[in-house]
């Protein structure tokens, strides 16, 4: 007997009757949300247009190179600035950190040079040698503004007039600008070996002065040490990252190919083989605890907050602690993998019979391993109109210069200025020390007062874009593998071409309505971004109440976005079958889904872990693989074994590799595994196994299906 509690089939809406007709997805069908497709079609040539209008006003020059005082760039060809591409700074002691010189927004006269200074130096003592030799000046006077040339001008009226700098000191170019060339030697940080300096006004300074004012320059530099270093690594071990990756591109598809005929056997290796080996971690990370903390006068009781920030991993190794937390974190998993599969043991079986399943209709339809080619295309192209855009957009405009001061309280900072008229106001009275510098590049056009509005419309449609070839991809892929699933005769009655036909009836019939489904997800997503935006400006800010609900709406909005790509996705399968509208789609899809909505929460999701594990394994195997390699650990190559900085850099990169292109295989097998459920749960609703409404489902599926059947039946009687 059935127990009262069942939800009637009414209450999500009526199944489907049988309809001896069907034999797939409908080729009989009309255009769907046209009214979408004419917006789409507007805003992609809404969007040539902005491209063409942010062509003509931008210039990526602009950012490309650093701009000087008087918005000339630096280095660029037919300019007198051609042979200048550095940019130098006349009192650097005035910029308050790297972020401000980064912006061209420190207060002094920015000038182009062909070099950076590598010596102290100051106009007062290049004054007073010039008398005896004219090489000081020369030297000296490529640090000044181009023109001047009087070395007898008093000093006074040279800096008030900023002709030359005050006092100039050893530099290297960085970010295509001069910064103080740092050196810490046996603890002390020097410039040139000294460690105090004349500041041109005949007052000695420290060169922890140059570092305070130039905050962060030298974890900068440190930064760009390690960049180098890894970039030296990637320049030597390039080759064998390729051929880890290709590696893993064959065990993929050969990984796909043995799942056609022993999928059952194959995926619970998988199971068991991760089980192994998460299993393995967990016993090596203990031994390795114990050997550290065994050991007398070792680091085992350092902790890694002791020595903090490390570019070398391997000093992490050397720690207990770090032991101890891998062997929690691998336990915590291995523990969580092992109650899913007690718990959902049957439903697993289940899973494995839709991915044996899978793994034929991709045996039959081969050509769907290599449609994610043509979304990877797709999105390339989207992602490079994006940011050629948003880039000419920046460079919009002229130059605008603004008024820069040394003093907090300078009533005329950051008002716009005239360079040219700047010297005949009475800022530099009220405001000494101020200069007129350039700030960015604007106008008081139209166009230019909605450059922003410009740019989110630029995100906007980059975003809706996006999404839909996703969508494509998705409807595609869904029509090709229904296709498959609603053969009686299965291969027999599979049509030719089917993925080909598939995108032809996506791109004909329901533009519209992918497009419709993808601005829905968009819109969602822009809003996101905005959530982040107004966290990112509010974390310094002291009103908790406001940031609690930006996190509120950010989780709430996180789930959103979720839930509209799950019902998106099911929604395009819908429609790749039977041809409808989105909203129809979505609205059959969900009744679907929530009359079989135990099926959805565990077998949906167990299909999901499984071939996430595959994706781990794969990904996991190729890692240590290349970990054995780098380390030197296989007798038989390693002579060929490139000599590297970090060996954990290729290694990194392999194993990031490795799961992207396991994932791109992967993904196509659950667009097919999802599919074959829909279609399984609909096979379900309109046939019942008799000669007059038979199974589409293959038979291994229908024995599983009423072995589950009778456990049901037997548990609620």
């Amino acid at each position: 007997m059935a127990r009262k509690t069942d939800i009637p089939p009414s209450y999500y809406g009526e199944p489907r009757n049988f309809d001896p007709s069907f034999r797939g997805p409908i080729h009989n069908r009309a255009c769907t949300d046209v009214l979408c497709c004419v917006i789409i079609v507007i805003v992609i040539l809404g969007y040539i247009a902005l491209g063409t209008v942010a062509w003509i006003h931008g210039d990526p020059r602009k950012v490309v190179y650093p701009t000087d005082s008087h918005g000339q760039f630096c280095g660029q060809q037919g300019t007198p600035n051609a042979n200048k591409a550095i940019l130098f700074y006349f009192n650097i002691l005035q910029c308050a950190n790297p972020a401000v010189l980064i912006n061209l927004q420190c207060p002094t006269t920015q000038l182009c040079v062909s070099k950076c200074p590598d010596r102290f130096a100051t106009y007062l003592d290049m004054q007073y040698n010039y008398r005896y030799n004219n090489s000081y000046w020369e030297y000296y006077r490529q640090f000044c503004k181009p023109g001047f040339d009087n070395p007898r001008k008093s000093v006074a009226h040279v800096l008030r007039d900023e002709d030359c700098p005050s006092m100039i000191v050893p530099s290297r170019p960085f970010l295509q600008r001069c910064f103080p060339d740092f050196i810490t030697r046996n603890g002390t940080l020097t410039v040139a070996n000294k460690t105090d300096f004349k500041d041109g006004l005949g007052k000695t300074r420290s060169v922890i002065d140059l570092r305070d004012a130039a905050n962060g320059i030298t974890s900068l530099l440190d930064a760009k040490e390690v960049g180098m270093k890894i970039f030296e690594d990637y320049a030597s071990s390039w080759y064998w990252i390729l051929i880890g990756l290709v590696i893993t591109m064959v065990v993929s598809l050969a990984f796909i190919l043995l799942l056609r005929f022993t999928a059952g056997v194959l995926l619970w290796l998988i199971i068991f083989g991760v089980i192994a080996v998460v299993g393995y971690g967990i016993w090596h990370c203990y031994w390795e605890f114990s050997t550290l903390r065994g050991k007398p006068h070792s680091d085992g009781d350092v902790t890694i907050s002791d020595i903090g920030f490390q570019t070398d991993f391997r000093v992490y190794l050397q720690l207990s602690q770090t032991w101890l937390i891998l062997m929690i974190s691998l336990s915590v998993i291995e523990a969580v993998i092992i109650v899913i599969l007690i718990f959902l043991r049957r439903r697993v079986r289940i899973a494995i019979a839709l991915l044996e399943e899978g793994s034929r209709a991709i045996g039959y339809i081969m050509s769907t391993l290599f449609y994610p080619i043509i979304t990877f295309v797709l999105l390339a192209i989207c992602i490079a109109y994006w940011a050629v855009i948003a880039v000419f957009l920046a460079s919009s405009g002229d130059a605008v210069y603004k008024v820069m001061s040394t003093q907090d309280k300078c009533m005329y900072a950051n008002l716009t200025c005239d360079p040219e008229t700047f010297s005949l106001t009475n800022v530099t009275t009220v405001c000494p020390g101020s200069q007129c510098t350039f700030a960015f590049y604007g106008g008081e056009s139209l166009y230019h007062h909605y450059i922003f509005v410009l740019q989110l419309c630029n995100l906007l449609v980059f975003l809706w874009l996006v999404n839909f070839t996703i969508a494509l991809g998705q409807c595609t892929l869904a029509g090709a593998f229904a296709s498959y699933y609603w053969a009686l005769k299965k291969p027999q009655d599979i049509p030719s071409c089917p993925l080909f036909s598939s995108f032809s009836r996506a791109v004909r019939y329901h533009t519209g309505s992918l497009a419709f489904g993808s601005l829905i997800l968009a819109l969602v997503q822009m809003f996101r971004i905005v959530l982040e935006y107004l966290d990112h400006k509010l974390k310094g800010a002291h009103n908790a109440f406001a940031r609690f609900l930006i996190c509120c709406l950010k989780c709430c909005f996180w789930c959103l976005e979720h839930f509209i790509k799950f019902m998106n996705r099911n929604a395009y399968i819908m429609m790749a079958i039977y041809g409808k509208s989105f909203c129809t789609s979505a609205k059959d899809a969900f009744f679907l889904l929530m009359r079989n909505v135990v099926r959805v929460a565990v077998l949906d999701k167990v299909t999901d872990f499984l071939l996430f594990l595959g994706k781990v394994l794969i990904s996991g195997s190729v890692g240590v693989l290349a970990f054995f390699f780098f380390t030197r650990k296989i007798p038989v190559i390693q002579e060929e074994v490139p000599s590297l900085n970090y060996y954990w850099v290729p290694l990194l990169t392999v194993i990031l590799g490795s799961y992207l292109i396991a994932h791109g295989f992967f993904n196509v097998y659950a667009m097919c595994v999802d599919t074959l459920f829909l279609c399984f749960c609909e096979d379900l609703e309109r046939n019942d196994g008799s000669p007059l409404k038979p199974f589409y489902m293959s038979p291994q599926l229908h024995r599983i299906l009423r072995r589950e059947q009778g456990a049901k039946l037997y548990a609620s009687s």
